[in-house]
């Protein structure tokens, strides 16, 4: 009996051992189960919380960039667009002094010439500079008599751009003035339209220099621009054909406060002269007060 029994009972104990190894790894495997996934889901919540939090304050970042950057910039253009203005009443009070120096020498330009010109082109401190391949570069300012025929007073004078390029064996660079002489009404009408090259689009003579030079030569008669220039302290007619000159639109929207075309500027009598170019208008009123046929 009692070996039966305890027969029985390690039997008993030996069938539970599978059972007790069931339920062990079935607990301890949920239990495990259980905090792995607690520990993952918390590991996402958090990536994300922390995706979320770095997007947000990038976007917070990005906002407050972008509201800068609309106060900063309009400063920024304030300063370039002051910048540019000073230089146009640079460039126009630049112009009024070389041609003052340049028509105070009586053996410069001949009167007769001056006297029969509707426009006058200045060009201050061109560059130009060279090594096999040359080229040119420009700004300046040209007044007209006023009145649909020229014959006018001078008016309140446009910006304009000079560019122009040569080939050949040279080296070197230099800054010259140059003075054009615009003889007539097509070649005059022809630069406040658009872009013109010299010598294609508008004959180009290098300009007689002197008091008793003759303005009745054939290249004076011909040609619808004269032009002259100044290098050095020497004063020469010069050949300017291939370059391109042209109204320059953006300068005369700045020194001019609004869109203007060249044509209106020049001819209206309705713009005032801007009093950086006082001296560049005063200048020509007084060498020479009125156009002679």
């Amino acid at each position: 009996m009692g070996w039966t029994l305890h027969a029985s009972i390690l039997a008993l104990n030996l069938a539970a051992i599978p059972l007790r190894a069931f339920v062990f790894n079935y607990f301890w495997g949920s239990c495990l189960s259980t905090v792995f996934g607690i520990w993952a889901a918390f590991l996402i919540r958090e990536t994300r919380n922390e995706m979320l939090f770095e997007g947000d304050h990038m976007r917070k970042l990005l906002a407050g960039l972008t509201c800068i950057s609309f106060v900063v910039a309009p400063l920024f253009a304030d300063v370039a667009s002051a910048a540019d203005q000073t230089k146009d009443d640079d460039r126009l009070r630049n112009c009024g002094t070389v041609l003052k120096e340049i028509l105070d020498v009586p053996d410069d330009i001949p009167q007769g010439l001056l006297d029969k010109a509707d426009c006058v082109v200045v060009f201050p401190s061109v560059l130009k500079a060279a090594f096999i391949i040359g080229g040119s570069y420009g700004r300046g300012s040209m007044s007209c008599r006023t009145g649909e025929d020229f014959r006018g007073p001078w008016g309140a004078p446009t910006m304009m751009a000079l560019e122009g390029g040569s080939f050949g064996f040279q080296i070197g660079g230099e800054a010259t003035d140059f003075v054009l002489l615009v003889m007539n009404e097509r070649g005059a009408r022809g630069i406040l339209a658009s872009k013109v090259k010299l010598g294609g689009d508008a004959s180009v003579a290098a300009g007689p220099v002197g008091r008793d030079s003759s303005a009745e030569t054939d290249a004076t008669l011909r040609a619808e621009i004269l032009s002259y220039s100044r290098a050095r302290g020497l004063f020469a007619g010069v050949s300017l054909e291939g370059s391109t000159i042209r109204p320059d639109n953006g300068d005369n929207q700045r020194v001019y406060g609004r869109k203007i075309p060249a044509s209106n500027i020049v001819l209206s009598r309705r713009v005032a002269v801007p009093p950086a170019a006082k001296q560049l208008v005063s200048t020509l009123d007084d060498k020479t007060p009125k156009h002679k046929q």
